[in-house]
């Protein structure tokens, strides 16, 4: 058996073809999903990188792994104590630790364990290249160490390549010698002027005037990426910069599928499309960022080609990333553990009816502390620590069937429907302390808002941004206010610059 997993950073489904999107921006991918069984309502558990990719391999909840955030106390994974073992579980209980158990030659390229210093990453793997740029590999750098291998060893049985591409990711990276294929095709509409006007009002990071988090600096390495979204024409540049990323690295997995095929090692060969998270362009007015619980960051694609299984079909289901690991395991004849969260669709895709779950509970613990609920058309936020985003509101409820894009706030309005989500949310909260595999029984998303909060809002970073003077620079007072009336930790900075 062969399997070829295609892990691509920061692609949101619908900007891929197969899922709908207008632009021509993955015919390979949409290949791949015409011979396979498509996953319409697939997201991450836990966002942003680090926690996703953590709940991929491990199969547990970021509650239950400790891996919430990119950085403080919930970046690490929760250690054994006193039970572990010569080694610990993860060699046998990973995702690639179960493939291996089963004979497969598990092999990973990928710089992610080093970029976010998460050596469990490694565990489960036979073999690992690491393009060595800490997650700013173009897929021509990629690419190269993928097909090597491919060629000299594709041809080969029992084998499970891991290939981690970055394009889409920020800053996008296609290069200039690409050029642009959507130069004459519309942006998404859903954005006008009025409503970017309004967005270019707002304070806080990855905002339309903050492109780069906290400031609007542009690199000239990287010309596809804005220092800030100004009128369409910023924001043409952005979508377009996006798009290319996901077009570029989507002719690079082609070229992966060539030499599969050149080797007559295709036709049998599993092929899994996903990746580790969204990419906010524009919704709650964020742009270029990963930085919430929301549909948009949450929802991944999932592309599965099984030989012999359902070809050009669709699962609408409500699942999760941490749910593979279990699916792999039954379709390889692996127990399953009983650390494990997730639940196999293996019966999906051998063509049987399997209902997914009832309802989703989605965490960001990284630029922002927030837990959703993801239920029928509905998507329900709550907001613990807002990341300096005083637009968020403590509860978020958005009817995804009429508002994609979440632009209408419907919880003061729905609150029947918030009370249903409130009640999930704490049905999912009182099960996952219940079930806690380690010794101490925290939530890790508590420990970090006691400590310091959201890595990527540590007022040290806010204070070394000059974040604050930033905002009143950029005639944003009011937002800076509302920041201030949040969060009284600001103040000492505020006052050290002269006040709001």
């Amino acid at each position: 058996m062969r399997i070829l997993y295609l892990d691509l950073d920061t692609t949101r489904p619908d900007h891929l073809g197969c899922y709908g999107y207008h632009r021509d921006t993955s015919p390979t991918i949409d290949r791949i999903a015409s011979e396979g069984l498509r996953f319409d309502r697939y997201y991450c558990s836990d966002a942003p990188c680090l926690p996703s990719r953590t709940a991929l391999m491990t199969g547990m909840f970021g509650i239950h792994s400790g891996v919430v955030g990119h950085g403080g106390v919930g970046a690490d994974i929760r250690i054994e104590g006193p039970d572990r073992q010569f080694r610990d579980r993860l060699w046998r209980e990973s995702l690639p630790g179960v493939l291996r158990a089963a004979g497969l030659k598990t092999v990973l390229i990928s710089p992610f364990a080093e970029r976010h210093s998460t050596w469990s990453f490694y565990a489960g793997w036979s073999e690992m290249h690491n393009p060595g740029k800490g997650g700013l590999e173009s897929a021509e750098e990629v690419t190269p160490i993928a097909l090597d291998w491919i060629r000299r060893n594709g041809a080969g049985d029992d084998w499970f390549l891991h290939v981690n591409y970055w394009d889409p990711h920020t800053p996008y990276r296609a290069p200039e010698s690409f050029g642009n294929p959507f130069t004459d095709d519309p942006v998404p509409d859903w954005i006008d002027a009025k409503l970017l006007d309004e967005h270019r009002r707002l304070a806080g990071p990855h905002t339309a005037q903050d492109f780069g988090m906290y400031n609007n600096h542009e690199s000239p390495r990287f010309p596809r990426a804005p220092g800030e979204v100004a009128g369409p024409d910023g924001f043409r540049r952005m979508i377009d910069g996006y798009d290319c990323g996901i077009r570029y690295m989507d002719e690079h997995i082609g070229r992966l599928l060539d030499a599969l095929d050149e080797r007559n090692a295709l036709d049998d060969c599993i092929i899994i499309v996903g990746a580790d998270h969204g990419e906010n362009l524009g919704e709650l007015g964020l742009y270029g960022e990963h930085g919430t619980a929301d549909e948009i960051t949450c929802r991944i694609p999932m592309i599965v080609r099984l030989p012999g299984g359902p070809a050009g079909a669709v699962d609408t289901g409500l699942r999760y990333n941490l749910d593979l690991l279990p699916t792999l395991a039954e379709l390889f004849g692996v127990e399953p553990s009983e650390r494990w969260d997730g639940t196999s669709f293996a019966p999906a895709l051998r063509g049987e009816a399997v209902s997914g779950h009832e309802y989703l509970v989605l965490s960001q613990c990284a630029h922002v502390a927030q837990r959703s609920v993801r239920f029928g058309d509905y998507l329900y936020m709550r907001t613990y620590h807002d990341g300096y985003h005083p637009h968020f509101d403590d509860e978020m409820l958005f009817d995804l069937s009429a508002d994609p894009h979440e632009t209408v706030n419907l919880a003061a309005e729905r609150r029947g429907v918030c009370m249903e989500a409130v009640y999930r949310l704490t049905e999912w909260h009182d099960r996952m302390m219940r079930t806690m595999p380690f010794p101490d029984r925290s939530d890790p998303m508590w420990e970090m808002l006691h400590a310091r909060g959201p890595f990527h809002a540590w007022v040290e970073q806010i204070e070394k941004a000059d974040y604050l003077n930033r905002l009143r620079e950029t005639g944003r007072s009011e937002g800076l206010a509302r920041i201030l009336d949040r969060h009284p930790e600001l103040k000492r900075i505020a006052g050290a610059e002269g006040g709001a």
